[in-house]
Protein backbone atom coordinates (compact mmCIF):
# COMPACT_ATOMS: atom_id res chain seq x y z
CA UNK A 1 0.00 0.00 0.00
CA UNK A 2 1.11 3.57 -0.60
CA UNK A 3 0.73 6.44 0.73
CA UNK A 4 -1.69 9.12 -1.22
CA UNK A 5 0.66 12.19 1.11
CA UNK A 6 4.09 13.04 -0.41
CA UNK A 7 5.55 14.51 2.35
CA UNK A 8 7.91 17.70 1.75
CA UNK A 9 11.35 18.47 3.34
CA UNK A 10 12.27 15.93 6.25
CA UNK A 11 8.60 14.76 6.67
CA UNK A 12 7.84 11.01 6.81
CA UNK A 13 4.05 9.53 6.49
CA UNK A 14 3.54 6.29 8.54
CA UNK A 15 0.67 4.08 9.48
CA UNK A 16 0.13 3.69 13.19
CA UNK A 17 0.69 0.45 14.69
CA UNK A 18 -2.60 -1.25 16.51
CA UNK A 19 -2.20 -0.84 20.15
CA UNK A 20 -2.52 -4.10 22.97
CA UNK A 21 -5.78 -4.88 23.58
CA UNK A 22 -5.16 -7.17 26.72
CA UNK A 23 -1.84 -7.03 28.94
CA UNK A 24 0.37 -9.47 29.13
CA UNK A 25 -1.45 -12.05 31.52
CA UNK A 26 -4.84 -11.78 29.11
CA UNK A 27 -6.75 -9.03 30.47
CA UNK A 28 -8.57 -7.39 28.03
CA UNK A 29 -8.17 -3.80 28.56
CA UNK A 30 -10.47 -1.12 27.87
CA UNK A 31 -10.48 1.55 24.92
CA UNK A 32 -9.70 4.24 26.88
CA UNK A 33 -6.75 2.14 29.06
CA UNK A 34 -5.01 1.53 25.84
CA UNK A 35 -2.35 3.34 25.30
CA UNK A 36 -1.00 5.56 22.31
CA UNK A 37 1.10 3.21 19.93
CA UNK A 38 4.65 4.97 19.40
CA UNK A 39 5.40 2.97 16.56
CA UNK A 40 4.21 3.17 13.11
CA UNK A 41 5.38 2.28 9.31
CA UNK A 42 6.77 4.27 7.21
CA UNK A 43 5.17 4.74 4.00
CA UNK A 44 6.83 7.71 2.04
CA UNK A 45 9.35 9.99 2.76
CA UNK A 46 10.20 13.57 2.24
CA UNK A 47 12.97 14.49 -0.41
CA UNK A 48 15.20 15.58 2.85
CA UNK A 49 14.70 12.54 4.96
CA UNK A 50 18.39 10.64 5.07
CA UNK A 51 18.25 7.54 7.45
CA UNK A 52 14.11 6.43 7.47
CA UNK A 53 13.07 4.95 4.39
CA UNK A 54 9.72 3.17 3.22
CA UNK A 55 8.96 -0.13 5.01
CA UNK A 56 10.58 0.82 7.90
CA UNK A 57 9.19 0.21 11.23
CA UNK A 58 9.76 3.01 13.37
CA UNK A 59 9.81 4.40 17.05
CA UNK A 60 8.72 8.33 17.60
CA UNK A 61 8.11 10.99 20.17
CA UNK A 62 4.88 10.60 21.95
CA UNK A 63 3.09 14.02 20.92
CA UNK A 64 5.61 14.89 18.24
CA UNK A 65 3.04 13.66 15.18
CA UNK A 66 -0.05 15.51 13.07
CA UNK A 67 -2.43 12.96 12.32
CA UNK A 68 -4.48 13.03 9.24
CA UNK A 69 -7.43 11.31 7.54
CA UNK A 70 -7.08 10.50 3.77
CA UNK A 71 -10.49 8.46 3.19
CA UNK A 72 -10.58 5.46 5.89
CA UNK A 73 -6.95 4.96 6.59
CA UNK A 74 -5.84 7.23 9.28
CA UNK A 75 -1.36 8.77 8.25
CA UNK A 76 0.47 9.72 11.01
CA UNK A 77 3.55 12.89 10.03
CA UNK A 78 6.94 12.89 11.61
CA UNK A 79 9.67 15.03 11.12
CA UNK A 80 12.91 12.56 10.28
CA UNK A 81 14.36 14.59 14.11
CA UNK A 82 11.44 13.33 15.90
CA UNK A 83 11.85 9.45 14.77
CA UNK A 84 13.79 8.30 17.29
CA UNK A 85 14.79 4.86 16.21
CA UNK A 86 13.89 2.10 13.61
CA UNK A 87 12.78 -1.26 14.72
CA UNK A 88 14.29 -4.27 12.77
Amino acid sequence: MSSPLQPLGDYIVAVGEEAATKTASGLYLPEQAQEKPKTAKVMATGPNAKQVKVGDRIVYKSYSTTDVKVGTQEYILVKEEDVLATVK
